[in-house]
C-alpha cells in the first residue's frame, strides 16, 4: 500500500500513459534531464580544480560539438527508428493500467532481476560486438567514438545498438509480467545508470560506491573500457567480466 498514492496519482494522468507519444517522451525527457547535472559539472571542470579532480580523466574535455553530435544522434535515433516501433507497439499491445500498486518487495525484487537480466544479455551482446569485427565495424564502433566517456555518449550509437539495448530494457519486465510502475521505476533507473556509467567522473556518492565488495562497476569500470577495448564488457556489474577473464581494474 505504500506505493498507491503514487501509482493513483499516476492513474489520474492515464490519457498521457496512454498515449504513444509517452514512451518517446519519457525515454528523452530522463535521459536528459540525468545528463544535465554531469554537462553542468563538464562546464565547471574547465575552471574548477575540485571539480576536475573527480574526472576519470581530467585530461579531457567536453566540446560543444561533441554535445551537438551526441544530440543530434539520440534523437535521429529516437525519432526515426523508436518512435515509429513504440506507436506499433502501442497499437498491437496497448498498455493495462490495473488500479492496485504494486507491494514495494515485489517492485524492487523485480526491479532488480530486470537489472541483472539486462547486464548479462548486455554483456553477451557487447563481448559478441567485439569478438567479430563485422559487427564492431557496422554497428557498435560508433559508440567507441569518444576514448573519453561523458554523459551524452551513454546514447551515442547506432540505430542497430539503440534498438538492441532498447529491446533488451523492454523483454526483462515483460517476462517477468511486471507491474506498470515496476516497469517505469526499471526503465529510469536503467536509465540513470547508463548516464552515470558514462558521465566520465568518479563521484563520493556514485553508484559503484554504494555497493560493497566490487560487484558493481560503474563509471571507473566502464570508462576503462572506452580506454582498453577489450576488456569491461558488462555495463553495470562486475561479476560476468570476473568469470569470462575481462575485467580490468586499474589503469
Amino acid at each position: 500500500m505504500l506505493l498507491q498514492p503514487i501509482w493513483d496519482l499516476m492513474l489520474s494522468q492515464s490519457s498521457v500513459m496512454h498515449s504513444p507519444f509517452f514512451p518517446l517522451i519519457f525515454s528523452l525527457l530522463v535521459y536528459l534531464t540525468f545528463c544535465l547535472p554531469f554537462l553542468l559539472l563538464d562546464l565547471l571542470a574547465s575552471r574548477c580544480a575540485l571539480v576536475r579532480s573527480f574526472k576519470l580523466q581530467p585530461q579531457s574535455s567536453v566540446s560543444w560539438t561533441a554535445v551537438r553530435s551526441c544530440l543530434a544522434l539520440t534523437l535521429y535515433n529516437h525519432l526515426v527508428f523508436i518512435f515509429p516501433l513504440t506507436v506499433l507497439h502501442w497499437y498491437l499491445r496497448p498498455e493495462h493500467l490495473p488500479e492496485e500498486a504494486p507491494p514495494l518487495p515485489r517492485l524492487l525484487a523485480q526491479v532488480l532481476v530486470c537489472l541483472l537480466l539486462f547486464d548479462f544479455q548486455s554483456f553477451v551482446w557487447h563481448l559478441l560486438h567485439h569478438k567479430v569485427p563485422w559487427l564492431y565495424r557496422n554497428f557498435h564502433k560508433v559508440h567507441h567514438t569518444y576514448t573519453s566517456t561523458s554523459a551524452l555518449t551513454a546514447e551515442y550509437s547506432s540505430a542497430w545498438e539503440t534498438l538492441s539495448l532498447g529491446l533488451f530494457a523492454a523483454v526483462s519486465p515483460e517476462l517477468l509480467g511486471c507491474h506498470p510502475l515496476t516497469k517505469l521505476t526499471f526503465f529510469t533507473l536503467n536509465i540513470w545508470l547508463s548516464v552515470e556509467d558514462h558521465c566520465g567522473y568518479d563521484l563520493p556518492w556514485s553508484t559503484h560506491r554504494l555497493v560493497p565488495f566490487g560487484l558493481y562497476g560503474g563509471a571507473p569500470h566502464h570508462d576503462l573500457h572506452h580506454l582498453k577495448s577489450k576488456f569491461n564488457f558488462a555495463p553495470y556489474f562486475t561479476h560476468w567480466d570476473r568469470l569470462a577473464g575481462t575485467l580490468y581494474l586499474q589503469d
